[in-house]
């Protein structure tokens, strides 16, 4: 196929898409050769019709209609969830970013973590920025029904028993209200047991 007929092809396929979707290279592997692809890509780009966010992965960028904003960058977890959906591994936020995403903290990493069953890698976004896949064997972490009773029971941990303050724990309450009780029943078995303490506490 033509470099241009590949450029057609896929530019059609991203213009059918909803916006905000991410696009990989290999997504295109059917229309052409890499050069090829790789190609349309960049003219894309040029084109402002695709944003490349990170090397190998490209936006199709929501805009803002209602504020008239421009363009609505892709979140961390958007362009995470992207990759492990794409590499076919589970992915869970870890560290200092899910105290930002609780409201525990006001702290933003620069590095943002994720554990995953797949391999360990780091993917640059933009200046200094980036997003860290570690790999872990602890299972668990990825067996919780309920997504919030994971962030809550990932953000304890990360906090330590002897430094959680009474503050935290009123903010905690406060996202518990959104974990069904039968799924709270379940995932406090998959927490330490000091957590489970403070959490039984609240409810």
């Amino acid at each position: 196929m033509a470099e241009q007929s590949v450029y057609n092809e896929i530019k059609r396929r991203i213009e059918s898409a909803k916006r905000g979707t991410l696009f990989f290279p290999d997504g295109f592997a059917s229309f052409g050769s890499s050069d090829a692809v790789r190609s349309a890509l960049v003219r894309l780009c040029r084109a402002n019709i695709l944003i490349r966010v990170a090397q190998g992965i490209y936006y199709y960028p929501k805009i803002d209609t209602k504020w008239g904003s421009g363009i609505i960058p892709p979140s961390i977890e958007d362009i995470a969830e992207s990759i492990a959906k794409r590499d076919k591994v589970r992915i869970a936020p870890t560290g200092a970013y899910v105290l930002n995403l609780l409201g525990l903290s006001t702290q933003i990493p620069a590095n943002i973590v994720f554990v995953t069953d797949g391999s360990q890698r780091r993917v640059s976004i933009g200046k200094g920025k980036g997003i860290l896949f570690k790999h872990t064997s602890e299972m668990r972490i990825f067996a919780y029904r309920s997504q919030m009773m994971r962030l809550i029971v990932t953000a304890l941990r990360e906090i330590g028993e002897d430094n959680v303050t009474e503050g935290q724990m009123e903010i905690i309450k406060s996202h518990l209200e959104n974990v069904q009780p039968e799924d709270f029943q379940k995932d406090i078995q998959l927490a330490p047991i000091w957590v489970r303490k403070k959490l039984s506490a609240l409810i």
